[in-house]
């Protein structure tokens, strides 16, 4: 295992080297130029995300597609990713986690743009769509809809499942001294229930979750700032002086290079806010909306709230709690260092820590259940479904109760070879995002509806 560990170590060096962490960010700089910076529509979107849209077609709504997207994006990437990258690349990576988020809100609307201009209707009415289809449909390279499907499906088991639930009984057995086979058994359990009932359960769930989840924890953060008031201000200047100069060790941060804080940075901000990685756009696909575009902004809010809020929050609290108390903070990464801060609350700090990582983890597993099983559909048809959903269920199980030291770096790798074809698609189909754009958007036509024909398919 340690063999193959260090050969994931190795193919993450090349990966997420500096053509990839080029590639990526200069997407997301490229769309911000195509789309005329529409990073400014985002409170024409964030009304419109709850705004209902009943005369289109569409399995969800325009909400429930966004709530599932954001289940499965807020997660561990906000809670245990964030204190990665500031671990490993210092207090320079949030910066560049925020900057993934901000300029990656162009590539969110550009992906879910052309997951509805591409989608098609399966014979019983249900809609698939997702960077597999704009491949196929748009670019007319089906090997490259095939290999994305394929990482889609593989990465979902790590990504979207394995990791978050051994996060969550690695944390309540350290808070409860609950026996992972006991929380493991619960969390397959409930999984089960829910994504047996397809896309309609997931995002029924969803809706009444992913808000609730999301505020609870934003209200913890916002305690701890609060706390560390004293510490804010230089933790902030801190980071951007981080972000753009090396980071020598002590203070309680370790040593950091400038592409070290940058790699950490933008890679933990793909993790979680998924930005190019080409998942989210799959479930936008299903959405009740009347053209492209109106889908394609709601889905660009996801970034903004994942990234733009929550991550940033999460990195302030963090480097303020470290430049507060050094000593304590010392040594620790990932969810130690977050559950070190969050023991800055008194008394119900760990647990607003533990309910969160607990619903952003099941929510997680339910989102990416989604993605990977329409991947599946994708390549086998219908008749892989419910084999996937069980096999899905099981790994929630195995998850749970075995030790994953390798998998972070497999996820890691993962989205590096989901995120390669979909930015390709991004770039080459960039002329039919403008058009969209314009058409719908540029031209005050947000409430025309698409006359582009969906082709109705046999799955």
């Amino acid at each position: 295992m340690e063999t193959f560990h260090n050969i994931i170590i190795w193919a993450n060096g090349y990966l997420w080297g500096p053509p990839m962490l080029v590639l990526l960010f200069g997407t997301h700089l490229f769309l911000t130029y195509r789309t005329r910076f529409i990073q400014k529509y985002i409170f024409k979107a964030i009304k419109l995300s709850v705004t209902k849209d009943s005369k289109a077609e569409g399995d969800v709504s325009q909400f429930g597609a966004l709530a599932t997207a954001l289940a499965a994006t807020i997660g561990t990437g906000n809670i245990v990713g964030v204190a990665t990258a500031v671990a490993l690349g210092g207090p320079g990576a949030v910066l560049w986690c925020w900057l993934t988020g901000v300029f990656g809100i162009a590539t969110k609307y550009s992906e879910a743009l052309l997951a509805v201009k591409y989608r098609v209707k399966t014979s019983d009415g249900t809609m698939l769509g997702g960077p597999m289809y704009a491949l196929e449909n748009g670019l007319g390279q089906k090997w490259l809809a095939v290999l994305f499907s394929i990482f889609t499906a593989i990465a979902a088991f790590g990504i979207g499942n394995a990791v978050q639930a051994n996060s969550v009984s690695s944390m309540v057995y350290e808070t409860f001294n609950i026996s992972p086979y006991i929380s493991g058994a619960i969390m397959a359990i409930l999984t089960g229930v829910v994504i047996i009932g397809g896309v309609k359960s997931i995002a029924n769930v969803c809706e009444k979750l992913v808000p609730f989840m999301a505020l609870v924890y934003v209200l913890g953060c916002i305690a701890i700032l609060v706390i560390n008031s004293a510490y804010v201000v230089p933790a902030l200047a801190l980071i951007f002086k981080s972000a753009f100069t090396p980071q020598a060790a002590g203070g309680g941060f370790a040593g950091a290079s400038i592409m070290m804080a940058a790699r950490y940075g933008i890679s933990r901000g793909l993790f979680s806010n998924e930005s190019g990685l080409g998942s989210a756009p799959i479930v936008a696909a299903a959405a009740q909306t009347r053209n492209p575009v109106r889908q394609a902004l709601v889905s660009a809010t996801g970034t903004f709230w994942d990234t733009v809020v929550v991550c940033a929050m999460t990195g302030i609290v963090l480097v303020s709690s470290i430049l507060s108390n050094p000593v304590a903070t010392e040594g620790l990464q990932g969810a130690a260092l977050t559950k070190a801060a969050f023991g800055l609350i008194p008394v119900i700090g760990p647990l607003v820590l533990t309910f969160g990582l607990l619903t952003f983890v099941f929510s997680t597993i339910l989102g990416w259940s989604y993605y990977g099983e329409r991947a599946i559909e994708y390549l086998f048809g219908k008749v892989a479904i419910m084999p996937y959903r069980m096999a899905w269920v099981i790994v929630v199980f195995l998850g749970s109760i075995m030790a994953l030291p390798v998998v972070w770096d497999m996820a890691d790798a993962m989205n590096a070879l989901m995120a390669l074809p979909n930015l390709i698609t991004l770039i080459l189909l960039s002329g039919v995002i403008v058009a969209e754009t314009k058409k719908y958007l540029w031209e005050d036509n947000l409430d025309g509806i698409s006359t582009d024909p969906i082709r109705v398919i046999e799955k």
